[in-house]
């Protein structure tokens, strides 16, 4: 039995659709069909129910992926191992990371890791949604929180701290605030996420003085790029994480309003991690990229 074949089949199980598969495998639909039924002709029996409305296992299907699900990841563990001794990860890593992190922190040393692992191809998946990486068929997340969540594995490879951040200009125009609490009283930039357009804590770096303060301003943004850009342009303040903004901080385009303190609309302790699905062995590849990331970043 053909391996990729079996790896199809149990994607479209996961998927519960030929179409949702033939999506993360990157074929056409009619593809993922010919090969299911080629499986099904193999074996003689119906793994799926076809209906115009839904697609579902057999009883038979269900117990046939069943069996076979161990052995896919046991011989894909083989593989990666044998891969492994050769001392050159190769293959396709598929991996997802925020918008704004991968075009800020992962994009620009892509061409530097292509040289360290010329035998490896990388498919990033840039999206603000929390995919699934089992049904998604992701080796690797890059995700930005307090704390990872799931049956996952995580390795942190940055913690993040956030800053209030405006422009020269606008702080010519409006003077500087005397501290967190004035931005109740300003139109501030926020950016499209409940906790973070509604309030900003901040603590000072000596660990006293928490405080809350409520947020307001007639401009929402969706993207933490625009929000940035929005910020430089002297529209306003903004909540912008240190890997967004140290450039600009460092050249003047952006300053600090509120240096002796930390800030975020969440938790203070927040990090940018490293995930990938719980499973029994590390993918050289999966390592490889981690390994990289954490020493660039």
């Amino acid at each position: 039995m053909n391996l990729d074949a079996l790896r199809t089949v149990a994607l479209v199980a996961d998927r519960a659709s030929f179409a949702e598969a033939a999506r993360v495998l990157s074929v056409d639909p009619s593809t993922v069909s010919r090969i299911v039924a080629g499986v099904e002709a193999n074996l003689g029996m119906r793994l799926f129910h076809r209906t115009t409305r839904a697609l579902s296992l057999t009883e038979g299907g269900a117990a046939y992926l069943g069996a076979v699900r161990g052995p896919l990841d046991a011989l894909e563990a083989a593989a990666d191992a044998a891969r492994g001794h050769s001392g050159i990860p190769s293959g396709l890593l598929r991996m997802t990371a925020s918008v704004a992190f991968a075009s800020e922190c992962i994009v620009p040393h892509l061409a530097e890791f292509e040289e360290k692992f010329p035998a490896l191809s990388v498919e990033l998946l840039l999206t603000d949604v929390a995919v699934d990486l089992v049904a998604e068929r992701i080796d690797l997340a890059i995700r930005l929180a307090a704390s990872p969540h799931g049956d996952v594995i995580a390795r942190r490879l940055l913690e993040t701290r956030y800053r209030v951040c405006a422009a020269p200009s606008w702080i010519s125009r409006h003077g500087w605030p005397d501290g967190p609490e004035c931005l109740s009283e300003l139109n501030c930039l926020r950016l499209d996420l409940q906790d973070f357009r509604e309030a900003w804590r901040f603590r000072r770096k000596d660990g006293s003085g928490e405080v809350k303060v409520r947020v307001d301003g007639r401009f929402v943004i969706s993207s933490p790029l625009a929000l940035r850009q929005a910020a430089i342009t002297g529209l306003g303040p903004a909540l912008l994480a240190d890997w967004m903004t140290q450039d600009a901080r460092d050249t003047g385009v952006l300053i600090d309003l509120f240096p002796d303190h930390y800030a975020t609309a969440t938790e203070f302790d927040t990090g940018v991690w490293a995930i990938y699905p719980n499973r029994s062995f590390l993918p050289v590849r999966v390592g490889a990229m981690i390994d990289f990331l954490s020493d660039r970043l």
